[in-house]
């Protein structure tokens, strides 16, 4: 029970952090020295989206839907 509390607030934080609000009026300092901050934001955080949806297939992906798929 707590593992499922655990990822739906990650999936809940994670949709609160796409709105990113903050970084809309401002392109420096620039990252790297030559990245926006906005897409260097969007990288990092679409790097950590396919990092939370490996962890929802391998966690809570339900068994029952790869029970009989191979005869």
């Amino acid at each position: 029970m707590l593992t499922r509390i655990l990822l739906l607030a990650s999936v809940a934080a994670l949709y609160v952090l796409h709105q990113d609000l903050w970084f809309w009026r401002s392109a420096r300092p620039l990252v790297f020295g030559f990245l926006p901050p906005a897409l260097a934001y969007h990288g990092v955080y679409c790097i950590a989206v396919a990092g939370l949806m490996w962890v929802l297939t391998t966690v809570a992906w339900p068994d029952h839907l790869e029970k009989d798929l191979r005869r």
